[in-house]
């Protein structure tokens, strides 16, 4: 972010001028592209003019107008920033280079309104500029007439004792009675200042409001580092301090100092894209775009903010674009996949999301991401295009990969529940029987087997098979008592044991009541939704009601 200063310093600000002097145009272009990605720069702007005033010629009638519009480019920008004070000083002492008192006044105006560092300075050195110089030199013709009409009207209402100056011009004339024009001077000189002072008690008021903010900023500038925790936690409040408080611009000033400092923490761009979808549209973009292109292209919540924002706006061929270009850079991250996966349902395209998941699964790096993905396509598959022996064949051929996955038989337990259930007898018995014939651990079969047992009971056509299926069941049981006595001998590693290593979802896989709906925690999502965090991503953090 810096790049362009310390390229700058090297050839304009240690004094070494031959590079910037030969090559004028150049070391201009390198300035203009650091000032358009970091407008709030004051350093690169103070180095910026100095270079144009070292650079252009002084005899040209052209030179003074650029420096003046240089100066308004960068108040405008950075003049509001707390600590922009060496700008606007700078531009002030210019213009008294200049003699062009009018114009300082004019900038003092301005600068005495704007909450910044060294506010009570100001005010002391534009005191001092109207007590040395004429109204005459520093005000407008418009200006002048108006405070001398002032004054005049204030002392014809003065007193019984006060005498009306008949003589004196309502005009821009001038005064020829000595005394009556030291008087004046004097009288608008003083009134000057009074007007100015509530300015600077209001504005002394703003800054005060602000200071304990501005005081804690310990590292205004870029790096690499990590921010102190108590860094970060006054950013956040200085930021709902003055979005609560300050003006729009002022806002968008402090955003811009706040991810200059804070590139790194996607938590403060999707905080200031969030703020500008209440005042632009393209601003929002450029925020998102500046964060995801630039700062953080490797972060993924604010990738899918910014396809989920042009998704809003109805540019889905921008979303779509987004999300591959992410994915393309970060392989193997479930859930941008899969929001790549709901964007194409939502909008009608259902072979598109169809093909999606069955690319991920064929690209799996391991079996049990296959089988995540295999459940996601066949309840895709079930759920969306009611195409049950589609989904079925899924997630029977994940079975055959990973034969020790309980989610496999949940999943496939649940869409056959979902049918007619005397019609789909033999599917839901084969589908038990994969499970209690499988290779699960002894209490998980015992579990499905003890399902199995239940359907029958509840829902089965023949008793048959339930007194098979109870008799199994009682097998199971004895086979268990059979391994807790071999494992009470120290011959094997209890069965519970081995089950609690090898399948850590077992407290979640546990079937909840006669209709076989699945507990959600059995979708153990986080552990495809990690990419080197601590922490699963939780998507609602950032999606808070309005």
């Amino acid at each position: 972010m810096q790049g362009p200063l310390r390229f700058e310093d090297q050839d304009s600000a240690r004094g070494d001028q031959n590079i910037a002097m030969f090559y004028p145009t150049s070391t201009q272009m390198v300035y203009r592209r650091g000032l358009q990605a970091i407008p709030l720069s004051v350093d690169l702007w103070i180095h910026y003019i100095n270079f144009l005033k070292e650079t252009l010629d002084p005899a040209d009638p052209e030179t003074n107008s650029t420096i003046r519009g240089t100066y308004e480019h960068a108040v405008l920008a950075a003049g509001t920033d707390f600590r922009s004070d060496r700008l606007w000083e700078m531009y002030i002492n210019w213009e008294n280079e200049q003699g062009n008192l009018r114009e300082v006044t004019s900038i003092y105006d301005r600068i005495l309104g704007i909450p910044t560092q060294l506010y009570s300075h100001h005010f002391q050195r534009f005191k001092e500029h109207i007590q040395n110089n004429l109204p005459r030199e520093f005000l407008t013709t418009e200006q002048f007439v108006q405070l001398r009409r002032e004054l005049a009207s204030v002392n014809g209402h003065s007193g019984e004792d006060a005498q009306p100056d008949d003589d004196l011009p309502s005009g821009a004339e001038d005064i020829t009675d000595p005394a009556k024009l030291i008087t004046e001077i004097e009288n608008m000189r003083h009134r000057i200042i009074e007007i100015h002072q509530e300015m600077f008690n209001h504005n002394e008021h703003e800054v005060s409001k602000r200071w304990t903010f501005e005081e804690a900023i310990k590292r205004p500038y870029f790096h690499v580092k990590p921010l102190e925790k108590i860094q970060l936690k006054n950013w956040k409040e200085y930021l709902e301090f003055e979005i609560e408080n300050g003006t729009h611009e002022r806002v968008v000033v402090l955003f811009e100092r706040c991810v200059i400092s804070c590139a790194l923490y996607e938590d403060f761009w999707i905080k200031y894209a969030k703020y500008m979808e209440n005042h632009s549209i393209e601003g929002v973009r450029h925020v998102y775009s500046r964060a995801c292109t630039i700062h953080l292209p490797k972060k993924p919540m604010v990738h899918m903010l910014w396809a989920a924002f042009e998704e809003q706006q109805g540019n889905i061929d921008e979303a779509r674009r987004i999300l591959k270009t992410f994915e393309e850079c970060i392989l193997g991250l479930a859930m941008i996949r899969l929001r790549r996966v709901s964007l194409e349902r939502r909008h009608g395209n259902m072979e598109d999301a169809e093909h999606l998941l069955e690319e991920a699964v064929r690209n799996a790096k391991s079996v049990s991401e296959s089988s995540f993905y295999a459940i996601k396509l066949a309840r895709h598959l079930f759920k969306v295009q009611k195409n049950l022996p589609k989904a079925r064949k899924v997630l029977s051929e994940a079975i055959e990969m990973d034969k020790e996955n309980t989610k496999l038989y949940l999943n496939l337990l649940e869409m056959e529940y979902s049918g007619d259930l005397k019609q789909n007898e033999e599917n839901i018995l084969s589908c038990f029987d994969k499970a209690v014939n499988g290779a699960l651990s002894i209490k998980m079969r015992i579990t499905f087997s003890q399902r199995k047992v239940e359907f029958l009971e509840d829902f089965g056509s023949d008793v048959k098979k339930l007194l098979d299926a109870y008799d199994e069941h009682q097998a199971l049981l004895k086979e268990q008592d059979s391994l807790k006595r071999r494992a009470e001998n120290g011959s094997e590693e209890p069965d519970e044991k081995k089950m609690l290593t090898d399948d850590p979802t077992l407290a979640s896989a546990q079937m909840m009541d006669g209709d076989m709906q699945v507990n959600q925690a059995a979708y153990n999502y986080n552990a495809w939704y990690q990419y080197n965090y601590q922490n699963a991503w939780n998507y609602g953090q950032y999606y808070h009601a309005t």
